[in-house]
This record gives structure tokens, sequence and C-alpha cells, in this order.
């Protein structure tokens, strides 16, 4: 398959976001603090929604436990995340897009989150599988539509940061797809195999953070946890030599 085959979806995803965060900044300042309020509720709602049913996915493995595995990942990837400065990493990259695309307000702040949002899911990990395997990507079509509907809503309240977030997509998704394009042999079925539910049960709880932010609970470090989507699958090896 070529290049765009493999990755016409992440694409089609970018090209959305583009379009959701451009009518965003269209209506931005147009509409009264109290109807943007609500609609960013409206996506924290959806987003807490979308991460407890991916968190979800950790109950469904049962050798080692999935739920005492993500919690392990996420304290230990919570820590290292930490000592790497990972958050303080992401929002100096959105602080430089900021300076070099002459962003303003909330700009940082609206990159990290919809980066974040836009990247952490099984969604995102299915999808581009799926498209970089067959060539197909029903899943990235999906995804494309909310993050399209999301991009409008985020870039009503963080500005032009949400569509800087466009290229972590096309980085991070095009290159899962690319990568499974690569080593289709050695990618196991995405829809069974407990490495990919425990990494979209940890996603999802990371979701579940992004969520409580957006609704204004509680800002979470979620950029700190990002190590533990790797850490999953690997102390889910350790634990299948001892269960």
């Amino acid at each position: 398959m070529s290049f765009l085959e493999q990755t016409w979806g992440t694409w089609l995803n970018v090209a959305t976001v583009l379009v959701g965060g451009g009518l965003g900044l269209l209506v931005r300042g147009r509409l009264p603090a109290r109807v943007t309020g609500v609609v960013m509720q409206a996506i924290g709602l959806v987003t807490l929604l979308v991460g407890v049913l991916n968190a979800l996915d950790l109950s469904r493995v049962d050798s080692p436990p999935g739920v005492v595995v993500g919690l392990l990942a996420l304290a230990i990837g919570g820590a290292l995340g930490e000592w790497w400065g990972i958050e303080e990493g992401l929002e100096g990259l959105g602080e430089r897009l900021k300076r070099a695309l002459g962003g303003q307000g909330r700009f940082t702040e609206g990159f990290v989150a919809a980066s974040l949002l836009f990247c952490v899911g099984p969604l995102t990990l299915l999808g581009s599988f799926q498209n970089g395997l067959t060539g197909e990507a029903p899943f990235l079509l999906l995804k494309s539509t909310l993050d399209g509907f999301s991009s409008l809503a985020l870039a009503t309240t963080f500005g032009f940061g949400v569509i800087a977030s466009v290229a972590v997509i096309a980085v991070y998704q095009g290159g899962l797809s690319l990568a499974a394009g690569l080593f289709a042999s050695l990618v196991p079925d995405p829809a069974t195999d407990p490495n990919v539910m425990l990494v979209n049960g940890v996603g999802g709880l990371m979701i579940v953070g992004l969520g409580l932010g957006l609704l204004e609970v509680k800002r979470l470090r979620v950029a700190s946890l990002l190590p533990a989507v790797v850490l999953a699958p690997l102390l889910y090896s350790l634990g299948r030599l001892f269960f």
C-alpha cells in the first residue's frame, strides 16, 4: 500500500480539526459567555463518559488483574513523567508554537488539552492500526467526526492552540499507521489483545482526567501520566510470569 492509503484517515482527522477549530475561532467572542460555558460543560461530560467507557477495558483483563496493572502503570508512569518533566515539556512546546504562530490568551492550555484529547484513546490506536494494515479507516472516520465537533467547541474557549494540535495528530497518529503497515506480521488483533485493552483502559482514565479539567473540577497533570501507556503492557508481561 502507498503512504497515502496507509495514512488517509489521519489526514482526514487533521482536516476535520482544522475545519472545526476554524469555525470555533469564527464564532469565538461572538457568543455569550454562558453559551460557551455550557458548550464546554457538554464536551467535558462527554469526555468523562468516553473515558469511563474506555477505562472499563481494564476489567476485561483477568490474569494479572487489569485494574492492578493499570494502577501500577499510572503510579509509576506518573512518577516518571514528573521526573522527566513531560507536562512542562508539552507546555513548553505549546509556548514555542504560541510565539511562532502569534497565538494569544489560552493558547498553550488549548494546545495541551486538545493534543491529549485527540491522541489518547482506543479510536486512535484501533483506527491507526486498521488504516495502516488494511488501508480502510472507518474508526478514524468516526474519530474525525467527533474531533471536528470537539475542536469547534474547544476553539471557542481556548482559541488557536486547538488548531495547532493537528501537528501532534499528524505525527503521532500517522506514525502509528505507518508502523502498523511496516510490522504487520507482529501487530496483534487490537480488538482482543489484552495489551491493547490495558492501553485503552489506562488511556481512558487519562481521558477522565481531561474531562475533570474541562469541567473545571480539578486540573490534573495528565501529560505526566503518558508513560503509563507504555508501562501497562510491560507490567502485564511481567505479571504473567507469576499468574
